[in-house]
């Protein structure tokens, strides 16, 4: 404990020493840790803006249904959705249940004509989740029977804006041609160019009736968080054998699962770069402020003190130095993303998207005590490797002058 007690006191001997090698140590740590909440911050807001613009935070269907090519799609359709709907309803966790049917279908305006890819949904209970689906005109698709949602590439497509009005050919589950007369009650856009130029959505009701069906393709659940999932898939699967859950990663795969890959790939080389560099201005700085101080070392070599009491009292030094500059690193960082750019970092469009996005910083415990480790570490690393250096030195070489 005196040998620590004494490392602590040295800090302050040269303040303009222990002050540059704070400097240098929190610069590191704090770009570290801003980084790595900046990451951290993209795949929350993609995360967040696929389950609420497009799959929820998971869905259900037939087992095998996803993952196989069917003559007849609607035979795996979902017959009894009463009784899963009573089911998901007791679930911990599960505040909205969305029952979908997909309609395909050419819709006309006037001279023009666009297939459309269509989501017969309960419009009412998703337009209060899915706000993902950036209304760019008119409004949220609610209660209106002949409404139509159209996505900014498809409206754009066809010619039509809010208001206009327009017809829905489509073929029924028993191959007959059914048409429907809609109006336009807004467009959305999410930033997947293929989901806005191809999607269309309109009351399940009514895509049930043009299919000539009541049965649902899948059911979609929105939950107050995405940690019910796992637990929520297997109790169902449990209790309905025959239905499988897909989490919104697996359902969105190429859009999600992939992005966040490439994401955590790039993130691992910047981190490894910025370690690297890191890394070699702490090992530098401190190794230079040791070697400055031989003499001071020889004369407690030459007091008596040992090899093992030099190198240690100056690896509790470089972790002191560590440890502050970690924190003052990390104090920094925090307050200049939460302060200065606490609105976020707007983001040009990504690969595959169309709108910018705006990106908050997110932090988490883990992440500062990694960036805290690593300073500590490397404080420590750069410390051990000088006092080997010093201490193979000879006591008079070491008391000698520069």
């Amino acid at each position: 404990m005196q040998l620590i007690a004494f490392a602590f006191r040295n800090l302050f001997r040269n303040l303009r020493r222990t002050l540059t090698i704070t400097c240098t140590i929190a610069l590191g740590a704090g770009a570290l840790f801003c980084f790595d909440g900046f990451i951290q911050g993209i795949q929350e807001d993609f995360k967040e803006n696929t389950i609420r613009a497009h799959s929820g935070n998971g869905q259900f269907h037939i087992a095998g249904y996803r993952d196989t090519a069917h003559s007849d799609p609607s035979a795996h359709w979902i017959g009894n959705y009463r009784e899963l709907h009573h089911f998901l309803e007791e679930q911990q966790g599960v505040d909205h249940i969305f029952p979908r049917v997909s309609i395909q279908g050419m819709l006309t305006h006037g001279k023009q004509s666009v297939a459309g890819r269509g989501q017969g949904i309960d419009a009412e209970e998703e337009s209060s989740f899915f706000t993902g689906l950036d209304i760019v005109e008119g409004h949220p698709l609610t209660d209106e029977s002949n409404g139509i949602l159209l996505g900014t590439g498809l409206a754009k497509a066809i010619g039509v804006s809010t208001g206009d009005s327009l017809r829905l050919y489509t073929k029924s589950l028993s191959g007959k041609i059914r048409k429907k007369d809609l109006y336009v009650v807004g467009l959305f856009e999410t930033g997947n160019a293929d989901f806005d130029n191809h999607v269309f959505r309109m009351q399940l009701l009514t895509a049930q009736s043009l299919l000539g069906t009541n049965l649902v393709e899948s059911v979609a659940v929105g939950l107050s968080d995405h940690i019910y999932w796992d637990e929520l898939s297997a109790n169902l699967e449990t209790t309905f054998p025959y239905v499988e859950g897909s989490s919104f990663a697996e359902l969105n795969k190429i859009w999600y699962q992939h992005s966040m890959d490439w994401l955590d790939a790039q993130y691992q080389i910047v981190q490894i770069i910025i370690l690297s560099i890191v890394l070699l201005g702490i090992v530098n700085t401190i190794s230079t402020s040791i070697l400055e101080r031989k003499q001071e070392l020889g004369n407690l070599r030459d007091n008596g003190e040992s090899v093992w009491d030099v190198m240690r009292l100056v690896c509790y030094e470089g972790v002191f130095l560590g440890f502050f500059g970690g924190i003052l690193g990390l104090l920094l960082a925090y307050l200049a993303a939460k302060g200065m750019l606490y609105q976020g970092v707007l983001m040009p469009p990504g690969p595959g998207q169309t709108k910018q996005c705006l990106i908050k910083f997110l932090f988490y415990p883990s992440m500062a005590f990694q960036a805290l480790l690593l300073s500590m570490s490397s404080a420590l690393l750069a410390s051990l490797l000088a006092s080997i250096k010093i201490c193979r030195m000879s006591i008079a070489e070491q008391l000698r002058s520069f």
